[in-house]
């Protein structure tokens, strides 16, 4: 895949007060690059309505190819041809594309839509418009699909 549309991914989930924190992070490293030294996960503590403590996990992917790597780990989706043609939905005036990808399933090293982790993706777009980063973000998730 010579260029990627994609100026950044941003990787996030929380870890409530009943999940295991290592579990929690490792469902996020599903998405992340595995190289010889472990990818950097942002840590923030915050506290739920009622005073419990929620750990908020996330990650900011910039580099060209690990940004290749998140998306091969979305080339594994099931919903792959649906979420090409939910594209129109999923791309935001801010030219940004958004997922919700499945916790419980990520830490089975498996790739679904779901609830937990939150995929977003500044997509290139020259101009700024939306209709432009759909057809960015079609051309980069068409071409993924193309290789697998």
């Amino acid at each position: 895949m010579p260029q990627i549309p994609l100026h950044y991914v941003d990787l996030r989930t929380f870890c409530y007060a009943t999940e295991d924190e290592k579990r929690v992070e490792e469902a996020l490293r599903t998405f992340l690059p595995d190289d010889d030294e472990p990818f950097e996960i942002d840590r923030v503590e915050s506290e739920g309505h009622y005073g419990d403590r929620i750990l908020v996990l996330s990650a900011r992917v910039e580099n060209a190819d690990d940004v290749r790597h998140v998306l091969s780990r979305l080339a594994d989706l099931e919903e792959f041809e649906t979420l090409i043609d939910e594209l129109d939905e999923r791309v935001t005036e801010n030219t940004e594309l958004f997922l919700r990808l499945d916790k419980q399933a990520a830490f089975k090293d498996e790739v679904r839509l779901g609830d937990g982790i939150t995929f977003r993706a500044k997509v290139e777009a020259y101009p700024a418009k939306k209709a432009r980063a759909v057809e960015n973000a079609e051309e980069v998730l068409e071409r993924l699909r193309d290789e697998e």
